[in-house]
């Protein structure tokens, strides 16, 4: 039940961000909205740990602002070279290691890369994620060590809270 609340709140919040309108009619037309999808979402019994993970707590939120931080720098450095007359690109296949020890949090970091601009996961197997960079900047294996070092930390603390 309290996935359930986690996710109305959530969905409301969000709604209530992006709706910009406040009329008794639109707020009812969002509340129905609302309760419509976590009706849903109950019976088809998907608000489970890796659904809603809300034992990762506030060093989820943590973990996201730094991810935001690394996103917009990720999107300076693609629109640097897609603005570039030489188009510095040098597409490769890299593989990092993946030091999590559940599909949660190997799915984070593996979405974590694809989020950053510049690289997409291809693939996650046995403990390494095979990745599309476009650059050797993206490619850089030091600065994947230090996103899978941050993802472990937030696999830990949901382990010992």
């Amino acid at each position: 039940m309290i996935r359930a609340l986690a996710l109305g709140a959530a969905l409301a919040l969000l709604w209530l961000g992006l709706s910009g309108h406040y009329t008794p009619l639109i707020l009812s037309f969002g509340i129905l909205s609302v309760v419509f999808v976590v009706v849903i979402a109950l019976r088809m019994d998907i608000l489970d740990q890796e659904g809603m993970p809300l034992q990762l707590g506030a060093r989820f939120v943590l973990y996201w602002v730094w991810l935001g931080i690394e996103i917009v720098k990720s999107n300076l450095h693609a629109a640097r070279i897609i603005l570039s007359p030489s188009m510095p690109i040098n597409p490769q296949i890299v593989r990092f290691k993946s030091t999590q020890h559940t599909d949660l949090g190997q799915v984070i970091y593996a979405n974590s890369i694809t989020l950053t601009p510049g690289t997409t996961t291809i693939e996650i197997e046995d403990g390494h994620i095979l990745v599309h960079a476009l650059t050797d900047q993206t490619a850089d294996l030091d600065a994947a060590a230090v996103m899978d070092k941050r993802v472990t930390e937030l696999e830990r603390a949901k382990e010992a809270g």
